[in-house]
C-alpha cells in the first residue's frame, strides 16, 4: 500500500518530488532528495502524463495562438493558450497550419464553441484559424500592431539618418529609444532632445505623432468610433507621403476587421507573451530537453510552476 508495484520508491517520496518540482528545477529536486536526475524525471513525467495527457477543453471560449523558437535543434513549436485560465491547451512541433490540424480535430470531437481567437498579424495562423474555425472572430493583438508601427518608425529613422548631414544628422542619431517610447513614459530631461529631433525633421515628426495617436485606437467609446478613428488615421498616413507610414496604413486596412473585433472581444496575447518568457526560462534552466514527450508535458503543466527555490 505504501509503494506502487515494482517501484523503488514510496508513494510519499513520489508526492514530495512532485510537490517540489512545482517550485524547483529537477536538478535541485534530485540534489535535495538524494535521487538520480532520471528517477526524478520519471516520477514527474508519470504525474504530468496522468494530469495533462488529455487536456479537458470544457468551458474554453477564448484562445491565443502563437509560435515559439526553442533552439536550433528543436526549432519552432505552435502553442494554443486558454486566455481565461492561462493554461496551455496544445503544443505541436512546427509552425503554421500543420501545427493546428490535430487541435481542430479535438475541438470538434469535444463540441467546444470558441468565440474568438487572439493572434498576431501572421497570415499563416489567420488562414489556419479561418479554415479550422469558420465563423470565429479573429482579434489581432494590440501589442503586435503597436510593435509593427514601431518597426516602421524605426525604419524611417534609419533612412533619415542615412540621408541627413551635419547638425540634422547629429540631432536624429541616437534617438531610437526616445522615438519608440510612449511620450508619457519619458523623463522630463529626455523631452527636449526628442522635441529638437522632431522639429528638424518633418517626416520623422509625422511618424512619431501618428505612432502616439495610434495607441488611442483602443480607447474609443464605441465600435463606430473605433472604426471612424482607424479610417481617419489611415487617411492621415496615406496623405503624409511618407513611404513607411503609407505601408503601415495599407497593413491596417488589410487587417481592419480583425483589429476592430477587439471592441466585441477585448482579448489580447498578453498571457501568451508571459508564457513564452516562462518557456524560455524553463528551457534555459534545463539546458534543453532530449525527451520531446517530456518537454511537451512540461509545457502543458507550465501554469502550475512557480519557481521559488533554486540552487
Amino acid at each position: 500500500p505504501f509503494a506502487r508495484a515494482q517501484a523503488r520508491y514510496t508513494r510519499k517520496l513520489e508526492e514530495l518530488v512532485n510537490r517540489l518540482s512545482r517550485v524547483m528545477t529537477l536538478s535541485d529536486v534530485a540534489d535535495l532528495a538524494l535521487l538520480n536526475w532520471d528517477t526524478v524525471k520519471e516520477i514527474v513525467k508519470r504525474r504530468l502524463r496522468r494530469d495533462y495527457g488529455r487536456i479537458d477543453l470544457k468551458g474554453v471560449r477564448y484562445l491565443s495562438i502563437d509560435e515559439i523558437h526553442v533552439g536550433k535543434r528543436r526549432g519552432y513549436y505552435t502553442l494554443v493558450l486558454d486566455i481565461q485560465s492561462g493554461r496551455i491547451l496544445w503544443v505541436s512541433p512546427g509552425r503554421g497550419k500543420a501545427g493546428l490540424v490535430g487541435f481542430w480535430r479535438r475541438l470538434r470531437r469535444g463540441r467546444v464553441r470558441i468565440q474568438a481567437v487572439a493572434l498576431d498579424m501572421s497570415g499563416a495562423y489567420a488562414a489556419a484559424v479561418a479554415e479550422g474555425l469558420p465563423g470565429v472572430a479573429l482579434v489581432f493583438d494590440r501589442f503586435h500592431v503597436i510593435q509593427l508601427m514601431n518597426e516602421r518608425l524605426d525604419d524611417l529613422r534609419r533612412e533619415m539618418v542615412r540621408e541627413a548631414e551635419g547638425p540634422l544628422k547629429m540631432a536624429i542619431k541616437g534617438t531610437r529609444y526616445l522615438l519608440l517610447m510612449r511620450a508619457a513614459n519619458l523623463a522630463e530631461d529626455e523631452l527636449p532632445r526628442l522635441e529638437q529631433a522632431l522639429k528638424l525633421n518633418e517626416p520623422l515628426s509625422q511618424g512619431w505623432y501618428l505612432k502616439e495617436e495610434l495607441s488611442l485606437l483602443w480607447e474609443q467609446k464605441s465600435y463606430a468610433d473605433m472604426n471612424r478613428f482607424l479610417k481617419q488615421w489611415c487617411d492621415q498616413a496615406q496623405q503624409s507621403g511618407v513611404r513607411q507610414l503609407q505601408k503601415m496604413a495599407k497593413t491596417l486596412q488589410l487587417h481592419r476587421r480583425g483589429i476592430l473585433n477587439w471592441w466585441t472581444h477585448p482579448i489580447n496575447n498578453g498571457r501568451m507573451e508571459g508564457t513564452n518568457n516562462k518557456i524560455k526560462t524553463l528551457n534555459r534552466q534545463a539546458y534543453g530537453y532530449r525527451d520531446e514527450d517530456f518537454f511537451i508535458l512540461r509545457l502543458l503543466g507550465l501554469h502550475e510552476s512557480r519557481y521559488k527555490l533554486s540552487g
